[in-house]
Protein backbone atom coordinates (compact mmCIF):
# COMPACT_ATOMS: atom_id res chain seq x y z
CA UNK A 1 0.00 0.00 0.00
CA UNK A 2 1.51 3.66 -1.23
CA UNK A 3 0.33 6.72 0.18
CA UNK A 4 1.21 9.83 -1.09
CA UNK A 5 1.42 13.08 0.66
CA UNK A 6 1.17 16.09 -0.96
CA UNK A 7 2.06 19.77 0.73
CA UNK A 8 3.66 22.53 -1.42
CA UNK A 9 4.16 24.68 1.20
CA UNK A 10 7.06 22.11 3.32
CA UNK A 11 8.36 23.62 6.73
CA UNK A 12 11.35 23.10 8.98
CA UNK A 13 9.39 22.95 11.81
CA UNK A 14 11.20 24.47 15.15
CA UNK A 15 9.65 23.06 18.73
CA UNK A 16 10.49 25.34 22.21
CA UNK A 17 9.16 23.47 25.36
CA UNK A 18 8.63 26.31 27.81
CA UNK A 19 7.33 25.88 31.78
CA UNK A 20 4.71 28.39 30.81
CA UNK A 21 3.87 31.02 27.89
CA UNK A 22 3.57 34.61 28.88
CA UNK A 23 3.17 38.02 26.75
CA UNK A 24 5.60 40.02 27.04
CA UNK A 25 8.14 38.56 29.23
CA UNK A 26 11.65 36.30 28.48
CA UNK A 27 11.32 32.72 28.79
CA UNK A 28 14.14 29.82 29.29
CA UNK A 29 13.64 27.24 26.72
CA UNK A 30 14.02 23.58 28.44
CA UNK A 31 14.14 21.82 24.98
CA UNK A 32 14.19 23.18 21.40
CA UNK A 33 13.44 20.29 18.80
CA UNK A 34 13.86 21.13 14.63
CA UNK A 35 12.74 18.45 12.06
CA UNK A 36 11.31 18.39 8.32
CA UNK A 37 7.52 19.57 8.65
CA UNK A 38 4.67 20.25 7.12
CA UNK A 39 1.06 18.52 7.50
CA UNK A 40 2.24 16.08 5.10
CA UNK A 41 4.95 15.65 6.32
CA UNK A 42 3.75 15.05 9.55
CA UNK A 43 1.04 12.87 8.23
CA UNK A 44 3.66 11.01 6.63
CA UNK A 45 5.59 9.89 9.78
CA UNK A 46 1.86 8.68 11.42
CA UNK A 47 1.50 6.58 8.56
CA UNK A 48 4.87 5.05 8.67
CA UNK A 49 4.60 4.64 12.43
CA UNK A 50 0.94 2.77 11.75
CA UNK A 51 2.27 0.47 9.23
CA UNK A 52 1.68 2.24 5.76
CA UNK A 53 4.62 3.08 2.84
CA UNK A 54 4.43 6.94 2.67
CA UNK A 55 5.80 9.36 -0.27
CA UNK A 56 6.42 12.74 -0.04
CA UNK A 57 5.90 15.58 -2.80
CA UNK A 58 6.13 19.32 -2.12
CA UNK A 59 8.67 22.28 -2.91
CA UNK A 60 11.62 22.98 -0.81
CA UNK A 61 14.62 25.48 -1.76
CA UNK A 62 17.37 27.28 -0.23
CA UNK A 63 19.48 26.44 3.08
CA UNK A 64 16.18 25.88 4.98
CA UNK A 65 14.98 22.89 2.06
CA UNK A 66 18.32 21.43 2.05
CA UNK A 67 17.67 21.00 5.79
CA UNK A 68 14.32 19.54 5.09
CA UNK A 69 15.84 17.31 2.47
CA UNK A 70 18.63 15.91 4.48
CA UNK A 71 16.35 15.42 7.58
CA UNK A 72 13.74 13.63 5.39
CA UNK A 73 16.54 11.58 4.40
CA UNK A 74 18.53 11.01 7.73
CA UNK A 75 14.69 9.71 8.69
CA UNK A 76 14.51 7.20 5.87
CA UNK A 77 11.40 8.86 3.89
CA UNK A 78 11.02 8.49 -0.45
CA UNK A 79 10.62 11.93 -1.17
CA UNK A 80 9.24 13.02 -4.84
CA UNK A 81 10.16 16.79 -3.55
CA UNK A 82 10.89 19.93 -5.83
CA UNK A 83 13.21 22.10 -5.96
CA UNK A 84 12.71 25.84 -6.11
CA UNK A 85 14.62 29.10 -5.94
CA UNK A 86 12.83 30.68 -2.98
CA UNK A 87 13.96 30.38 0.40
CA UNK A 88 11.02 27.33 2.66
CA UNK A 89 9.55 28.15 5.14
CA UNK A 90 10.08 27.94 8.90
CA UNK A 91 7.25 27.46 11.45
CA UNK A 92 7.75 27.96 15.54
CA UNK A 93 5.67 25.97 18.11
CA UNK A 94 6.22 27.41 21.72
CA UNK A 95 4.75 24.29 23.57
CA UNK A 96 3.74 25.26 27.30
CA UNK A 97 4.17 22.72 29.90
CA UNK A 98 1.63 24.15 32.81
CA UNK A 99 -1.24 25.03 30.46
CA UNK A 100 -0.93 22.10 28.24
CA UNK A 101 -1.25 23.92 24.96
CA UNK A 102 0.73 25.32 22.06
CA UNK A 103 1.53 28.51 20.10
CA UNK A 104 2.52 28.26 16.47
CA UNK A 105 3.85 31.02 15.01
CA UNK A 106 4.51 29.77 10.57
CA UNK A 107 6.18 31.76 7.86
CA UNK A 108 4.14 32.73 4.77
CA UNK A 109 6.26 30.60 2.50
CA UNK A 110 8.17 31.78 -0.62
CA UNK A 111 7.13 32.75 -3.67
CA UNK A 112 6.38 29.82 -6.71
CA UNK A 113 6.85 30.57 -10.31
CA UNK A 114 4.60 28.58 -12.85
CA UNK A 115 7.01 26.79 -14.06
CA UNK A 116 8.18 25.85 -10.29
CA UNK A 117 4.53 24.70 -9.79
CA UNK A 118 4.19 22.73 -13.29
CA UNK A 119 6.98 20.84 -11.70
CA UNK A 120 5.24 20.30 -8.68
CA UNK A 121 2.45 18.75 -10.48
CA UNK A 122 4.62 16.67 -13.00
CA UNK A 123 6.23 15.02 -9.83
CA UNK A 124 2.67 14.61 -8.03
CA UNK A 125 1.63 13.14 -11.35
CA UNK A 126 4.69 10.74 -11.74
CA UNK A 127 4.24 9.22 -7.60
CA UNK A 128 0.06 9.33 -7.47
CA UNK A 129 0.66 6.70 -10.53
CA UNK A 130 1.57 4.49 -8.12
CA UNK A 131 -0.59 5.43 -4.88
CA UNK A 132 -3.51 4.17 -3.50
CA UNK A 133 -4.40 7.66 -1.55
CA UNK A 134 -3.04 11.12 -2.01
CA UNK A 135 -3.32 13.53 0.94
CA UNK A 136 -3.41 17.15 0.17
CA UNK A 137 -2.32 19.05 3.38
CA UNK A 138 -1.76 22.71 4.11
CA UNK A 139 -1.66 25.93 2.80
CA UNK A 140 -0.94 26.84 -0.39
CA UNK A 141 2.53 29.34 -1.25
CA UNK A 142 2.59 32.55 -2.39
CA UNK A 143 2.24 32.28 -6.43
CA UNK A 144 0.16 29.09 -6.18
CA UNK A 145 -3.45 29.45 -7.61
CA UNK A 146 -6.19 29.13 -4.88
CA UNK A 147 -7.26 25.85 -7.03
CA UNK A 148 -3.84 24.81 -7.19
CA UNK A 149 -5.21 21.77 -4.95
CA UNK A 150 -8.37 21.40 -7.47
CA UNK A 151 -5.85 20.61 -10.27
CA UNK A 152 -3.77 17.92 -7.95
CA UNK A 153 -7.31 15.83 -7.04
CA UNK A 154 -8.73 16.00 -10.69
CA UNK A 155 -5.04 14.63 -11.95
CA UNK A 156 -4.89 11.72 -8.83
CA UNK A 157 -8.34 11.03 -9.64
CA UNK A 158 -7.74 10.61 -13.24
CA UNK A 159 -5.25 8.23 -12.13
CA UNK A 160 -7.13 6.00 -10.32
CA UNK A 161 -6.05 7.55 -6.27
CA UNK A 162 -8.63 8.32 -3.76
CA UNK A 163 -7.96 11.60 -2.94
CA UNK A 164 -8.07 13.89 0.92
CA UNK A 165 -7.87 17.41 1.23
CA UNK A 166 -6.92 18.84 4.38
CA UNK A 167 -6.60 22.87 4.05
CA UNK A 168 -8.37 26.11 4.73
CA UNK A 169 -10.22 29.62 3.30
CA UNK A 170 -10.08 29.63 -0.32
CA UNK A 171 -7.89 26.68 -1.26
CA UNK A 172 -10.46 24.34 0.97
CA UNK A 173 -13.21 25.91 -1.84
CA UNK A 174 -11.72 25.52 -4.69
CA UNK A 175 -10.93 22.45 -3.71
CA UNK A 176 -14.10 21.27 -3.08
CA UNK A 177 -15.16 22.01 -6.63
CA UNK A 178 -12.65 18.86 -7.83
CA UNK A 179 -14.95 16.79 -5.12
CA UNK A 180 -11.92 15.33 -3.59
CA UNK A 181 -13.14 12.26 -1.70
CA UNK A 182 -12.97 13.25 1.90
CA UNK A 183 -12.01 16.79 3.33
CA UNK A 184 -10.83 17.42 7.32
CA UNK A 185 -11.81 21.08 7.95
CA UNK A 186 -11.57 21.42 11.91
CA UNK A 187 -14.36 23.37 13.48
CA UNK A 188 -13.34 26.91 12.88
CA UNK A 189 -12.83 26.01 8.94
CA UNK A 190 -15.60 24.44 8.83
CA UNK A 191 -17.86 27.34 9.96
CA UNK A 192 -15.88 29.67 7.85
CA UNK A 193 -16.54 27.60 4.50
CA UNK A 194 -20.31 27.28 5.56
CA UNK A 195 -20.97 30.53 7.35
CA UNK A 196 -23.42 27.92 9.39
CA UNK A 197 -22.24 28.18 13.30
CA UNK A 198 -23.59 24.40 14.03
CA UNK A 199 -21.41 21.72 13.40
CA UNK A 200 -23.39 18.90 11.96
CA UNK A 201 -25.68 21.75 9.59
CA UNK A 202 -22.49 22.95 8.46
CA UNK A 203 -20.76 19.16 8.05
CA UNK A 204 -24.03 18.47 6.02
CA UNK A 205 -23.96 21.23 3.66
CA UNK A 206 -20.07 20.65 2.76
CA UNK A 207 -20.96 16.89 2.29
CA UNK A 208 -23.73 18.19 -0.42
CA UNK A 209 -20.23 19.11 -2.77
CA UNK A 210 -20.47 15.12 -3.32
CA UNK A 211 -17.19 14.76 -0.45
CA UNK A 212 -17.27 13.11 2.94
CA UNK A 213 -16.85 15.32 5.37
CA UNK A 214 -14.68 14.77 8.94
CA UNK A 215 -14.27 17.16 11.16
CA UNK A 216 -12.25 17.57 13.61
CA UNK A 217 -13.52 18.98 17.15
CA UNK A 218 -10.57 19.38 19.23
CA UNK A 219 -11.46 17.42 22.45
CA UNK A 220 -14.59 16.61 21.23
CA UNK A 221 -13.47 14.14 18.72
CA UNK A 222 -14.68 13.77 15.30
CA UNK A 223 -17.46 14.39 13.29
CA UNK A 224 -18.35 13.16 9.75
CA UNK A 225 -20.84 12.97 7.66
CA UNK A 226 -20.89 10.39 4.17
CA UNK A 227 -23.32 9.37 2.10
CA UNK A 228 -23.59 6.11 4.32
CA UNK A 229 -24.36 7.86 7.34
CA UNK A 230 -23.07 9.98 9.73
CA UNK A 231 -21.27 9.78 13.55
CA UNK A 232 -20.18 11.56 16.11
CA UNK A 233 -16.62 9.50 18.02
CA UNK A 234 -14.66 10.71 20.78
CA UNK A 235 -12.04 9.92 22.85
CA UNK A 236 -12.94 8.72 26.43
CA UNK A 237 -11.20 11.25 28.27
CA UNK A 238 -8.98 14.72 27.79
CA UNK A 239 -5.58 14.62 27.06
CA UNK A 240 -3.29 17.21 27.80
CA UNK A 241 -0.13 18.01 26.13
CA UNK A 242 0.43 19.54 22.03
CA UNK A 243 -2.13 19.54 20.00
CA UNK A 244 -0.76 20.48 17.11
CA UNK A 245 0.06 17.12 15.46
CA UNK A 246 -3.54 15.38 16.29
CA UNK A 247 -5.21 16.72 13.21
CA UNK A 248 -2.41 15.41 10.98
CA UNK A 249 -2.58 11.97 12.89
CA UNK A 250 -6.17 12.04 12.28
CA UNK A 251 -5.36 12.55 8.60
CA UNK A 252 -2.97 9.26 8.53
CA UNK A 253 -5.37 6.73 10.11
CA UNK A 254 -8.15 8.37 7.49
CA UNK A 255 -5.77 7.68 4.82
CA UNK A 256 -5.20 4.57 6.03
CA UNK A 257 -8.99 3.35 6.19
CA UNK A 258 -9.71 5.12 2.42
CA UNK A 259 -6.74 2.90 1.13
CA UNK A 260 -7.65 -0.84 2.83
CA UNK A 261 -11.73 0.37 2.16
CA UNK A 262 -12.76 -0.11 5.99
CA UNK A 263 -16.20 1.33 7.32
CA UNK A 264 -16.42 4.42 8.04
CA UNK A 265 -17.14 3.28 12.33
CA UNK A 266 -13.79 1.57 11.77
CA UNK A 267 -12.26 4.29 10.62
CA UNK A 268 -13.48 6.65 12.84
CA UNK A 269 -12.05 4.68 15.72
CA UNK A 270 -8.65 4.61 14.57
CA UNK A 271 -8.56 8.05 13.34
CA UNK A 272 -9.74 9.11 17.09
CA UNK A 273 -7.24 7.07 18.78
CA UNK A 274 -4.53 8.04 16.50
CA UNK A 275 -5.48 11.69 16.93
CA UNK A 276 -5.78 11.47 21.08
CA UNK A 277 -2.24 9.53 20.84
CA UNK A 278 -0.73 12.11 19.42
CA UNK A 279 -1.53 14.89 21.38
CA UNK A 280 0.72 13.23 24.61
CA UNK A 281 3.84 13.45 22.06
CA UNK A 282 5.99 16.80 22.41
CA UNK A 283 6.34 16.90 18.81
CA UNK A 284 3.97 17.20 15.83
CA UNK A 285 4.15 13.67 13.55
CA UNK A 286 4.89 11.38 16.47
CA UNK A 287 2.40 9.18 18.43
CA UNK A 288 2.05 7.14 21.70
CA UNK A 289 1.65 3.56 19.73
CA UNK A 290 0.80 1.69 22.77
CA UNK A 291 -1.72 4.51 23.84
CA UNK A 292 -2.96 4.64 20.03
CA UNK A 293 -3.23 0.43 20.91
CA UNK A 294 -5.26 1.09 24.06
CA UNK A 295 -7.60 4.16 22.80
CA UNK A 296 -9.09 1.82 20.24
CA UNK A 297 -11.57 -0.18 22.55
CA UNK A 298 -12.34 2.91 24.39
CA UNK A 299 -12.96 5.82 21.77
CA UNK A 300 -17.23 6.28 22.28
CA UNK A 301 -18.75 5.79 18.65
CA UNK A 302 -22.27 7.31 18.24
CA UNK A 303 -24.75 6.86 15.23
CA UNK A 304 -26.51 10.15 15.01
CA UNK A 305 -29.32 8.25 14.34
CA UNK A 306 -29.56 6.05 16.79
CA UNK A 307 -30.88 6.23 19.90
CA UNK A 308 -27.91 5.46 21.84
CA UNK A 309 -23.88 5.53 21.45
CA UNK A 310 -21.76 2.79 21.19
CA UNK A 311 -18.29 1.57 21.86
Amino acid sequence: MLILTVTPNLALDITYEVDRLRVSATHRVRRVRQRAGGKGVNVARVLRALGATPVIAGLAGGPTGTAIRAELAEAGFCDALTPIAGESRRTVTIVSELDADATMLTEPGPAVSPAEWANLRARVTEAAARADVVVLSGSLPPGVPDDGYAQLIRLARDLGARTILDTSGPALLAGLTAQPDLVKPNAAELRAATGIADDLDAARALAREGTTVVASLGPGGLLAVSDSGSWRARPPRPLAGNPTGAGDACVAALALGLANRASWPNTLVKAVAASAAAVVCPVAGDIDRGLYEHLLADVVLEELDAAHPHR
